[in-house]
């Protein structure tokens, strides 16, 4: 039998239920790399130079709040509600030319990345990252993580009929990988893409780099963990691994 979720929540599904496994999908700010400070300083910085908030910084708090892991025209909505939308989106695209420059020189891998995609690709699981992110960026970020031949698909959120938080991108990746919900499940940082995620009725793993654990809860996160070094996360792993091993068993 399969453990309880760790949030209680009897709708949501735990991860191996996804036995057997096809596909394992992954976000990419937050989730495959820190890159949420680096965003923040760009955002800072630019938002400065226009004397934003009476030339005081935004906190962390405001850039979770109104910035972090929402599609472009949200954030542009969030932060200038009395702005025209395409200038707002303008401030936005020069602001991703100021993040790819810091993501150049500082961009850093979630600790224990590379554990867990040695163990995906060790199990021959389908993947693909899946972001709100413009595509430049999603290929640069995959690229200086050195993963550009790990993913199978890149599904970009502004690419789709809706991004995150709407379920279209995570659909769009199990067409795209022609997998099933049910055979798949996703890491995610922030609470727009659990939701995105869960919508698609995809069990998702919740990486807390940044974001408040609570609203990654409230969310429907099947499993919150640290980092991908968590013995959390290992546990789950290795519950499938044995429901698999069991199917491989029953099926001789």
């Amino acid at each position: 039998m399969a453990a309880p979720t760790p949030n209680g929540n009897p709708t949501v599904r735990p991860l191996a239920s996804a036995v057997p496994v096809e596909a394992v999908l992954f976000d990419i700010d937050g989730t495959l790399c820190d890159s949420d400070p680096l965003h923040h300083v760009a955002f800072q910085e630019m938002l400065l130079e226009i004397g934003y908030n009476n030339g005081v910084p935004i906190d962390d708090e405001f850039f979770i709040k109104n910035i972090a892991g929402r599609s472009d025209v949200e954030a542009a909505q969030n932060l200038f509600p009395d702005w025209e939308l395409e200038k707002g989106l303008k401030f936005l695209e020069d602001k991703e030319v100021k993040y790819r420059s810091l993501a150049s020189e500082r961009l850093e891998p979630v600790n224990g990345l590379a554990k867990v995609v040695q163990w995906v690709k060790d199990h021959g699981y389908k993947r693909a990252a899946v972001t709100n992110a413009p595509r430049i960026n999603a290929e640069l970020m995959i690229s200086l993580l050195g993963l550009s031949d790990f993913f199978q698909a890149v599904i970009v959120g502004g690419e789709c009929e809706k991004p995150k938080p709407a379920p279209f991108p995570y659909l769009k990746a199990l067409k795209e990988l022609q997998v099933s919900a049910e055979r798949t499940f996703i890491f995610e940082d922030s609470a727009s893409g659990t939701r995105a995620g869960v919508a698609a009725g995809i069990p998702v793993v919740a990486v807390a780099t940044r974001n408040p654990e609570n609203s990654l809860l409230d969310a429907g996160a099947t499993l919150i963990i640290k980092d991908y070094e968590d013995p959390k996360l290992w546990s789950a792993l290795q519950e499938i691994d044995r429901e698999e091993i069991k199917l491989k068993k029953a099926d001789a």
